[in-house]
């Protein structure tokens, strides 16, 4: 595999009733009728709604216009629409576009993939245009990939600004690919403040190719060793050299030899050459030829020579101990 990298949701208690306790005379509560039971949790529910949300410093949350929550909600995911659809019944009311989104979106995603169900583009473009319409910025989000999958690039762009102006990562990181142009930066670097790892690294790669921005190799090697402690493969190995050459990070061979070993362990097939040729100089045989072989088979046609020859040096018991260390490998989990 080939990697072109280097430039060349809270708690909230259920709706609860007062318990009024039974006295010894009677210990038996009278039977209601089903009109009177929904009365009666109706006005449990009006009265656990105001105790619980007037109690929090004074405010009255239960009085926040319903615009005013779906926008602050519209990123929010099922577990987290829940939790804030308990809060009151206000809140209940006014997040159930929001949670119908949900389903729309989980519908939107069978259809898209075939998990389920047939597979039919249609149908999951239209289950997410519906969420989106609910105000779900992740259906907005999904929306617009199957938009820009279809070329329709002026829709998709449409749908990832909606997403990103309420505040959804992922809707920023979208449109600032979409641009890809000086209003990308902006859309990239907020997106990187909220922690989108992609984002960072793709925010790296404008500042250190100047692109859409003033080149920057301090700043982008700081939002590659962001993105690389979030989990990002491919940071990880532009952050090694970024350590190994003392470009916009201080030169340190230790921290070089740590973030490439990492991505080599994620599957990084640049890595794993890079990693097995220092295993190699540094006299690790049996470690060097095992990274070689993992980027030969990660189509890193430059391992095979210094592979070669090792296995050459090396018995036949710990040539086929070294295939099975490299047959039994798997990668750590990362982000690609």
């Amino acid at each position: 595999m080939k990697q072109r990298t280097w430039p060349d949701r809270s708690t909230g208690s259920r709706f609860t009733a007062l318990q009024f306790p039974i006295t010894e005379k009677d210990n038996r509560r009278p039977e209601l009728t089903a009109s009177a039971r929904k009365a009666r949790i109706k006005r449990r529910s009006r009265f656990s709604c105001s105790r619980s949300i007037k109690s929090t410093e004074g405010h009255d949350f239960a009085s926040l216009p319903f615009d005013v929550l779906n926008k602050i909600a519209a990123s929010f995911t099922l577990p987290q629409l829940r939790a804030a659809s308990l809060v009151c019944k206000s809140w209940n009311d006014a997040l159930r576009p929001l949670r119908e989104a949900m389903v729309l979106l989980r519908w939107g995603k069978r259809f898209k993939h075939g998990r389920g169900v047939r597979k039919n583009l249609d149908k999951a473009l239209d289950s997410f245009l519906k969420g989106a319409a609910r105000g779900s910025t992740l259906a907005m989000v999904d929306a617009g990939l199957m938009y820009w999958e279809m070329d329709k690039k002026e829709a998709a762009i449409s749908l990832y600004r909606q997403a990103a102006v309420l505040g959804d990562p992922a809707g920023q990181f979208n449109l600032g690919i979409s641009y890809l142009q000086e209003e990308a930066v902006k859309w990239l670097y907020q997106a990187s403040i909220a922690g989108h790892v992609r984002a960072q690294y793709q925010l790296a790669l404008c500042l250190h190719r100047g692109r859409g921005v003033d080149f920057n190799l301090q700043e982008a090697a700081r939002w590659y060793l962001r993105a690389a402690e979030g989990g990002y493969v491919r940071a990880m190995y532009n952050t090694s050299l970024c350590y190994s050459f003392g470009e916009g990070l201080p030169l340190s061979h230790r921290q070089a030899r740590k973030w490439m070993k990492r991505a080599a362990d994620c599957g990084h097939g640049k890595a794993q050459l890079e990693h097995g040729l220092g295993l190699f100089t540094e006299g690790e045989m049996m470690k060097a030829v095992v990274y070689l072989e993992l980027a030969t088979r990660a189509g890193e046609t430059a391992a095979d020579h210094v592979k070669n020859v090792i296995l050459q040096q090396l018995s036949a018991t710990s040539r086929d101990r070294a295939m099975l260390v490299v047959d039994s490998w798997r990668a750590m989990p990362s982000l690609h």
